[in-house]
């Protein structure tokens, strides 16, 4: 656990220029959060719906993978007595039996002087101990073939049990199913797993002064965007979004709201959650039944943070403006779905990059700020989007990291390197390359 009182007591001396209320440290923040969230249940899925899910049970295999002794070429089964003194020179002529194409089992056992032409991934007959390539070979008269190459046993065989042992666990509780995981417990006769449970989360915007982007922009009126960038963060989380649409600025419709979010497993809202904001969502926040902490964060954007449960479900109240609302779901929310839906690696990868341009702070918060990145002599630059705003979503559009500037750092010189947390996984990935 996190030194709790030693940060707190950093931070609020760093903080005391900004704001005079107590402020909490955003790890301190965080591990309350994950400390609070609990891990979902388990449910039984098909091999599809796994993939990016986590698995919840160990998996043994309950046979030999290959099953049985097969042929990695298209050639001849051979036994290798016969065949060791062949060379182009001086082939070895042998008996072929029969054709034998994979999905098939001989009846024949191969005896002295002979041999049974072998499709890839076909049975190896009995008797026999190594397979010749066909392009080591020629067919001779009267249903014969010529070897050309003498070769140890077990020679492009592949062995029962060489991928996989019976009775071996091949997948820990608590892998992330990938495509591999998927073709590996398929190759087992497996086409349920058991996985954890996919989080549902209500998402409610707040506010008289939000619209749908759907309907006409009146004056005074803004657009509903925090709903779908939320919804959109949840989906690429793993997580299920419920669009809950728009609260207003009443009792009723509040309680509304919220009581229908209670069906699922998580509720997050944007707005209402700030100092001198209306106190109709704190009320509902802090209703009956519910367990809220309304935190000033020090952090930049994303300070005012509303975090609790309501009637047992973990409930997060985010901020308003855009981009804050984004940069508290990173650092908050996407770490605790991580959690509940069984992931080990809750966190995005944080590399080191130099920064392209002086960065100054105007007060003494850990702030995030957007960069785009790009590789240059084997090291990481990297530069900002443009202004910082909390209410400039297209500088957060643009970005495809957040550097990660310490309470303490108030100024980064041009060339100093930065932690930088990555927001996806486009950096790097290019068109115009091959190998």
């Amino acid at each position: 656990m996190y030194d709790g009182y030693k940060s707190l007591m950093i931070c609020n001396s760093l903080c005391a220029s900004v704001a005079k209320s107590i402020m909490i440290p955003v790890k301190e923040a965080r591990d309350i959060v994950l400390s609070q969230v609990p891990i979902l249940g388990t449910e039984k899925v098909d091999l599809f719906s796994a993939l990016g899910r986590v698995l919840a049970e160990n998996i043994a295999a309950p046979y030999n993978v290959p099953p049985h002794d097969n042929s990695a070429m298209d050639g001849y089964a051979v036994r290798t007595e016969d065949v060791r003194n062949a060379s182009r020179d001086l082939p070895e002529v042998l008996d072929v039996l029969e054709d034998l194409p994979a999905g098939y089992v001989s009846q024949h056992r191969l005896e002295a002087r002979q041999a049974i032409r072998i499709m890839t991934g076909a049975s190896i007959p009995e008797g026999a101990n190594a397979v010749i390539r066909v392009e080591d070979t020629e067919r001779a008269e009267g249903n014969r073939v010529r070897i050309f190459k003498a070769v140890p046993p077990r020679y492009d065989i592949r062995v029962a049990g060489e991928d996989i042992r019976k009775g071996e666990v091949i997948l820990q509780k608590g892998t992330v199913f990938r495509p591999a995981e998927v073709g590996l417990l398929a190759s087992l006769g497996k086409s349920f797993a058991q996985v954890y449970q996919r989080v549902q989360v209500a998402i409610l915007a707040t506010g008289d002064e939000l619209v749908e982007p759907d309907e006409p922009l009146q004056p005074g009126k803004i657009i509903n965007s925090n709903s779908y960038a939320l919804a959109a963060l949840v989906l690429e989380t793993g997580a299920i979004p419920i669009q809950l649409g728009i609260a207003r600025d009443s009792q009723a419709d509040l309680e509304a709201k919220f009581s229908a979010g209670l069906r699922a497993d998580m509720m997050i809202s944007s707005g209402g959650v700030s100092v001198g904001d209306y106190d109709l969502v704190k009320d509902i926040l802090n209703q009956s039944g519910a367990a809220m902490e309304f935190w000033q964060v020090c952090m930049k954007p994303g300070k005012p943070l509303a975090f609790g449960s309501i009637s047992g479900k973990p409930t997060f109240g985010l901020p308003g403006n855009p981009v804050s609302s984004m940069v508290s779901y990173e650092i908050f929310v996407r770490p605790a779905l991580l959690k509940m839906m069984g992931h080990a690696r809750i966190y995005r990868a944080v590399i080191s990059a130099t920064m392209e341009e002086e960065l100054k702070k105007t007060d003494a918060r850990k702030h995030f700020m957007r960069v785009t990145l790009h590789q240059e002599n084997g090291k990481y630059l990297a530069s900002t989007t443009g202004a910082q705003g909390s209410g400039i979503l297209s500088s957060m559009a643009k970005a495809n990291g957040l550097a990660v500037i310490d309470e303490a750092r108030m100024v980064v010189k041009a060339g100093e390197e930065v932690p930088v947390m990555m927001l996806d996984q486009s950096f790097g990935m290019s068109n115009d390359r091959d190998f």
